[in-house]
């Protein structure tokens, strides 16, 4: 789990959910350059266990992980009553996919490589 601060202690944090290290990392730092607080994690099982914060912004999950896929980790989610907003980012999506997706509540289905603005846009809604 890695976790980058603004500082500001009741600012909302987003979290990201991607098996990928790299994507991780890359969204973590565009996130904080125009100071949004994140946490990480490798999968949804690791996001599951964690302890988070009490003050979600919205949760950025890959579709394809090994375990829970982004879609099992937002139906296990909403059955725990966890309603924090989801966008969706993946290298792997189709449309039927991203219409499940918005079905079940996401508010954004981005496919990779995504532009930086736009993704910034889907996560402050």
């Amino acid at each position: 789990m890695g976790v980058a601060t603004s500082g500001i202690a009741d600012s909302p944090i987003t979290i990201l959910v991607d098996d990928d290290a790299t994507v991780r990392d890359a969204l973590e730092e565009l996130l904080n350059s125009v100071g949004i607080d994140t946490m990480s994690f490798s999968s949804g099982q690791e996001l599951l266990d964690a302890k988070l914060p009490d003050r979600p912004g919205c949760l950025v999950l890959d579709v394809r992980m090994p375990g829970l896929s982004g879609l099992d980790l937002q139906h296990v989610l909403a059955t725990k009553g966890i309603l924090t907003p989801i966008v969706f980012l993946t290298g792997h999506g189709d449309i039927a996919m991203g219409v499940q997706a918005m079905k079940a509540g996401a508010v954004d289905f981005l496919t990779k490589p995504v532009r930086d603005q736009t993704f910034l846009d889907a996560v402050s809604t």
